[in-house]
């Protein structure tokens, strides 16, 4: 099936790790496109899909309406606009405790890195928005207009690992007495500006330097980590025995949760990845925003 809106990262070898058996129960904690739910579905799997994101559940319901083949049957796949940090309650209101098998595909989907209004990309003139439930009241034009150097300074730098964090911020907070910095292409300019300074001879050609600058803004936004440490214990709660965890991530801060998550917990999950699982050069080659991803999986004992 073609998707367009998101192109899942190390789908091959997380269904298999998910171990798919006809009938059973799993959760699909980002459903983004879909790439893994209808994967699970074509394989006789019962899905439980949910996304902050509304687009993400229409997009998914309009595919599925759209799907011709044997395992199409509607009572097989259950959709809910939901955080993940909220599946424990999720999974047992729609009847999902005792699952066999939950996955996390963490980070933006295509679709949303893509669609300019969204405001996660510092390609477009449009608000610094980075919100991925339009339902939240910050946007990352508050954080950025409304902390102080220093709140900026540790954001940045904490959540972006951004070597250049302190004159970043410090760029910010002397352009806002000037304007408001409320376009994407503005602060990724400032960002560019301040890094030609510091480092005139670096190429940008293969990461734009305010690559992590927006990323820090929208894991702050999204309260990203803080989320995925309540998702996964409620995920392991609510998976049934020897059912599969298998968490793909995209930045360091979210893989160190995770692999802390597992061995914290080793009283309760047996962990089937000694060393994370990362894409091969060819899945890179074809979809360059796999490179930074890393997959680890456990199951519940």
């Amino acid at each position: 099936m073609t998707n367009n809106f998101h192109k899942s990262v190390l789908l091959k070898e997380s269904i298999e790790l998910l171990n798919i058996k006809k009938d059973q129960k799993y959760i699909d904690a980002t459903l983004g496109g879909g790439g893994h739910t209808f994967k699970i579905l074509e394989m006789g799997g019962v899905v439980l899909g949910m996304d902050t994101d509304p687009e993400a559940i229409e997009y998914v319901k309009s595919k599925w309406l759209m799907v011709n083949s044997e395992w199409k049957k509607e009572e097989n796949l259950f959709l809910v606009k939901g955080n993940f940090k909220d599946i424990k309650t999720i999974a047992k209101s729609n009847n999902f405790d005792q699952a066999q098998g939950i996955i996390f595909d963490l980070g933006l989907s295509s679709h949303q890195l893509d669609k300019p209004e969204r405001g996660f990309s510092f390609k477009n003139h449009v608000p610094l928005d980075m919100r991925m439930n339009p339902d939240l009241n910050v946007l990352a034009s508050d954080l950025v207009n409304n902390l102080d150097e220093r709140r900026l300074y540790e954001v940045f730098k904490t959540y972006g690992e951004e070597e250049l964090a302190l004159p970043i911020s410090r760029s910010i907070t002397i352009q806002r007495q000037i304007k408001r910095i409320e376009f994407c292409d503005e602060l990724a300019k400032l960002v560019e500006d301040v890094y030609a300074k510091y480092n005139k001879d670096q190429s940008f050609k293969k990461r734009h330097p305010a690559t992590k600058v927006f990323q820090a803004l929208r894991i702050v936004i999204n309260s990203e980590l803080e989320n995925l440490k309540e998702g996964l214990l409620g995920a392991t709660e609510i998976l049934g025995s020897g059912g599969r965890l298998v968490v793909i991530s995209y930045h360091s801060k979210e893989d160190r949760i995770v692999k802390n998550f597992l061995i914290e917990l080793k009283n309760r999950l047996e962990i089937l990845t000694k060393k994370p699982i990362t894409p091969s050069e060819e899945e890179v080659r074809v979809n360059l925003r796999a490179r930074s991803a890393k997959l680890r999986a456990a199951f519940k004992k």
